[in-house]
């Protein structure tokens, strides 16, 4: 069954690891990452952005979705489903669907607002025991449409925003979604320090987990990051995987691209992905 992420990340910011989102859009990159979490025994968190979510068919398609895996595939190691980067509309459709656990990103709201709309989220969350991630100072990138510039947080609004009682906090640190660019000035890990000062016990989040360098995660990991978002890195895996299968030719002796050879290649490439991850992040065998 699904499971809040509060007692993996407690365990992991405790043991100086971190856990792994990876985010999923169809059933191969759910069933992929499923199955190497169980294979390398490790805790995993499976993140769906609101466009993901619409593409699946809503939210409640998803949650049946990954609920028949986890049965149909004997999982038994500590699966969250996650809403990544949710509006306060998207948040509560999620606790209605029966997700697990669940991001509002009031990042782009001034600091008021996203504490009052956070604070409403805490209180549906504690009653149904599912996990809350809040975010301060907005991650740099792309997200579903929602832009930042990769600014430092507040490591005072930081803490305003941890004692509402949220379980997990991200918070910007110069981390980008998708690619780094060439001019990238690195995790800005004096902030980070401040707000592991400010926030106490609380596990932090590092959004943009593809292409920071493993010195760099692991330094993050040492200074109270205990979730790490992976995304990109997935969906390139997966692009050139596929290209590389159909531009082998492979038609199947001319009966046209059966679409579970077609997408093998892809899921079997994120499979190596992750599994390279959950080795970075340390979180092998901690299920």
């Amino acid at each position: 069954m699904l499971v809040s992420a509060k007692e993996m990340l407690t365990k992991a910011k405790a043991g100086k690891y971190a856990v792994g989102q990876f985010n999923i859009n169809n059933l191969e990159w759910t069933k992929a990452i499923l199955q190497t979490a169980q294979e390398l025994q490790s805790p995993v968190i499976l993140g769906v952005s609101e466009g993901a979510g619409k593409y699946m068919c809503g939210y409640k398609t998803i949650v049946g979705m990954v609920e028949g895996m986890l049965e149909e595939l004997n999982i038994t190691v500590p699966v969250a489903l996650h809403l990544d980067h949710g509006s306060f509309e998207g948040a509560k459709a999620c606790i209605n669907a029966g997700f697990s656990s669940i991001m509002f990103d009031g990042s782009h709201y001034p600091i008021e607002e996203n504490i009052a709309k956070t604070t409403e989220l805490v209180n549906a969350c504690n009653v149904l025991g599912l996990s809350l991630e809040a975010e301060v100072g907005s991650i740099g990138g792309e997200e579903d449409g929602v832009v930042g510039a990769g600014e430092c947080a507040d490591p005072d609004e930081c803490k305003a925003v941890a004692d509402l009682g949220v379980t997990m906090l991200a918070a910007g640190i110069g981390n980008i979604h998708g690619k780094y660019p060439d001019n990238w000035a690195g995790l800005s890990f004096e902030t980070l320090d401040a707000i592991q000062a400010k926030t106490g016990d609380m596990p932090l989040v590092l959004h943009g987990g593809t292409g920071i360098p493993a010195d760099m995660i692991k330094k993050a990991i040492s200074l109270g990051v205990a979730k790490i978002n992976v995304n990109t890195e997935c969906q390139l895996a997966f692009q050139e995987a596929t290209r590389k299968y159909i531009e082998e030719g492979k038609d199947l002796e001319g009966k046209g691209f059966d679409p579970r050879k077609l997408l093998a290649p892809g899921a079997e490439a994120i499979k190596a992905t992750v599994k390279e991850k959950m080795e970075l992040f340390g979180s092998v065998g901690k299920a």
